[in-house]
């Protein structure tokens, strides 16, 4: 696993169930390399599919939690309504992801590593004339992944900010579905073949949003700033989460549009990171704008990101107080 790639290795098995056009299966244990799907499924032609990314923690005593599963089952639930996808039961779809936990608890790895948890549903209808129609069936299937860390604390990355394009579709920015990442990846590409850039920070007309695939948190010693919660972006539960946890720590929170501009000026004397479940918060180190690169906080070490992604981290390891109930055993 530590050799492999994130996200290539998986449990042998897989939870699935589906939906017949009136009700849900019971779930059952299936392997994990196939997927029985008819060419003509409403999925592979009509993008119907949607998923959640959250992740189980070994703690230092052993046991396996999983880090807000509440959350991001209805996350996905709202993803599921949005693309008028049969909506999973929030009582299946938990049990599902704990069955298979408990069925292969041994293959979650110590901390750094975690279990990578992707539930995802995706329409089925063997009709290629519902382009204009929802699917009436679906799977739901839940896949595990050992992993290990996505980027080290240690991790500053490049970025570009980009004030022409969004990331998707604006009314359609809070849904977890593959489309949203696909329309940002040639961008992405074109980033790292003319900026040598990882990522990209798009802020359409000037207002600073989210990356391909995560949120941006500015953080200086006294305040956490971010962009406020609308349809345009995903609503990102480690923000959430560090947002919590920064004002639990004494830090300032302010949630409010950012201009490219004021985040150029921020970056003076301030720190930038991105936040996702396999990034937790990684650090930005450079930003390319306007053909300029800028250094993010005189190239300092970023104190202030590693220290809210350290608290994070010792909550999932059960060294700090879990006092907001984030963390389910398995």
């Amino acid at each position: 696993m530590a050799n492999a790639e994130f996200g290539t290795v998986f449990f042998s098995e897989m939870t699935l169930a589906s939906f017949d056009g009136s009700k849900w299966s019971d779930t059952s244990f299936v392997p994990s390399d196939s997927l029985p799907m008819h060419p003509a499924a409403h999925v592979l032609h009509y993008a119907s599919t949607c998923f959640e990314g959250m992740k189980a923690f070994r703690g230092n005593d052993g046991s396996v939690n999983i880090f807000r599963i509440d959350d991001h089952v209805q996350r996905m639930q709202n993803s599921a309504a949005s693309l008028h996808l049969p909506i999973p039961d929030a009582a299946q779809l938990k049990a599902m992801i704990i069955d298979l936990l408990r069925k292969f608890k041994d293959q979650v790895p110590a901390f750094p590593g975690s279990a990578y948890i992707r539930p995802t549903l995706i329409g089925t209808d063997p009709a290629i004339g519902r382009a204009a129609a929802p699917t009436r069936t679906a799977l739901l299937y839940v896949l595990v992944s050992p992993v290990g860390d996505y980027f080290s604390a240690d991790t500053k990355m490049r970025v570009l900010l980009d004030t022409e394009n969004q990331r998707c579709a604006p009314h359609f920015g809070t849904v977890k579905s593959g489309g949203n990442y696909a329309s940002a990846l040639g961008l992405i590409q074109q980033a790292k073949e003319k900026y040598n850039a990882a990522q990209v920070i798009f802020a359409p007309h000037g207002d600073v949003q989210e990356t391909g695939a995560a949120n941006c948190l500015l953080i200086n010693d006294n305040e956490i700033l971010t962009k406020p919660l609308n349809s345009e972006f995903l609503p990102g539960i480690t923000r959430d989460s560090l947002l919590k946890a920064g004002a639990k720590l004494g830090y300032k929170i302010s949630e409010r549009n950012i201009s490219a501009d004021e985040l150029i000026e921020w970056i003076k004397t301030g720190e930038v990171a991105l936040s996702g479940t396999a990034a937790v918060l990684a650090p930005v180190g450079e930003i390319v704008y306007q053909e300029k690169t800028h250094v993010v906080n005189q190239d300092k070490d970023p104190v202030n990101s590693k220290r809210l992604r350290q608290y994070l981290n010792n909550i999932q390891q059960g060294i700090e107080e879990d006092s907001f109930h984030w963390m389910t055993k398995v």
